[in-house]
């Protein structure tokens, strides 16, 4: 069956109808919202950001050896708030940094807004963090456990089914992160296996990176949250 563009409009609109989140439209240039350019520093309050998060300032380069930087996409808190399959930002903060500080390593959590790409959310995350080991996600749930000294493609670990990705899955990501601080080889998250995922959430997989790529701030500087 061929697809023209009146009938991808359709799936598209029936996708954002099917997440509930209310009307929504690109801008002209497909890059940066108003909401995201103009969003003050302090606590978002907006209706679909998450309320655990503060925005604290631009995001520093750390000096501790013992962490692991958490980076998030530009649109993770603001324009969505839950992953492809419905988990809460919050929800997945809290088992990343859980598995995290399980391994004696603190965690802090950056948000990355100059790109919605996510081996440059992870490697961004990687060379902020003291210990040179970030994690990078991006809003609908795709992870990556980076390093700084490595090639923007090379990874420690990649998650990219984001709807098979459980809450027990990122605290073992959160600790598998942590092992790689101190020295470790973990043995690789194990993850689920669903042939028929992608083609399920391709269509709203592609909706939510459109509006990733929304809050993009050009040449914007990380900023660093406080997690709740």
């Amino acid at each position: 069956m061929q697809i023209d563009e009146a009938m991808l409009k359709g799936i598209i609109a029936q996708v954002i109808q099917d997440m509930g989140e209310g009307s929504w439209s690109s801008t002209d240039n497909g890059c940066c919202s108003d909401s995201a350019s103009k969003a003050p520093i302090g606590v978002y309050s907006s209706p679909l950001a998450v309320k655990s998060f503060e925005v604290l300032g631009p995001a520093r380069a750390g000096v501790k050896a013992d962490e692991v930087v958490i980076g998030v996409g530009p649109a993770f808190g603001l324009g969505q708030n839950k992953t492809i399959v419905n988990i809460p930002h919050a929800q997945v903060l809290r088992e990343l940094i859980a598995g995290i500080e399980e391994e004696g390593i603190s965690a802090r959590v950056i948000r990355i807004k100059r790109t919605s790409d996510l081996s440059y959310i992870g490697l961004d995350a990687a060379k902020l963090s003291g210990s040179g080991i970030g994690i990078g996600m991006q809003s609908r749930g795709t992870t990556v456990i980076h390093q700084k000294d490595l090639l923007p493609l090379n990874n420690l670990e990649l998650f990219p089914q984001s709807p098979l990705l459980t809450l027990e899955t990122y605290r073992q990501i959160g600790k598998n992160a942590a092992l790689y601080v101190k020295g470790e080889s973990p043995d690789p998250v194990p993850t689920l296996n669903d042939q028929m995922a992608r083609p399920k959430y391709q269509a709203k997989a592609a909706v939510l990176h459109i509006k990733e790529t929304e809050f993009i701030v050009p040449d914007g500087a990380a900023e660093e949250l406080k997690a709740f």
